[in-house]
């Protein structure tokens, strides 16, 4: 091995980390510690307006922030990645769909560093107008979660999930939950 590859190594990684087709971002505590490109890009962002900012200005309310922070740690505390399709709010404030995959390194407490991948689906799952509690729905129906599941992931009543699905399903005309996810771009119908 020669004496340069470490050197050229190190700018590979850095090229590859620099240069990926998905938007990757270090956290520690929720505070974006290092990002790509194309993460900033995501949002419409500069990455220097990121570095060393909290993770909470990437979400539409304060709300949304807190509940993100619980969905996905026992994964994370077990070892495990975790995923899921979320709407998320653009610099100008515009809503888009992205998928999230997070792995911390530190599965005893995975908020300490968190490193997360982003990737944009507007391109085939458009964004339509939605409240934050039906975000949260659909959200967690896009990621096969029952009304049971969903209603101690977002910490509500199962009643209350049913009773927001009701109403979606009403309001985008459609008689069960895969017709509305075809509607709104997540599944094919």
């Amino acid at each position: 091995m020669n004496s340069d590859a470490p050197d050229s190594f190190q700018t590979l990684s850095a090229m590859a980390f620099e240069l990926a087709p998905v938007g990757i971002v270090l956290t520690e505590d929720r505070m974006i510690r290092a990002c790509n490109t194309t993460f900033a890009t995501i949002f419409g962002y500069e990455k220097r307006e990121l570095i060393d900012q909290s993770f909470r200005m990437l979400y539409a309310s304060n709300e949304e922030f807190e509940q993100m922070r619980d969905i996905g740690l026992r994964t994370l505390r077990e070892g495990k990645p975790y995923s899921d399709e979320r709407i998320m709010p653009r610099k100008d404030g515009s809503l888009f769909w992205c998928r999230v995959r997070a792995h911390s390194p530190t599965p005893d407490d995975p908020l300490r560093r968190t490193i997360l991948s982003y990737a944009d689906l507007s391109g085939h799952r458009p964004y339509v107008s939605l409240s934050v509690r039906e975000r949260q729905i659909i959200t967690q129906l896009s990621n096969g979660r029952t009304s049971k599941e969903i209603a101690r992931q977002i910490d509500i009543s199962p009643r209350t999930v049913e009773f927001y699905r009701s109403r979606l399903l009403k309001k985008f005309k459609v008689s069960n939950v895969t017709e509305l996810l075809a509607h709104l771009g997540g599944a094919p119908e």
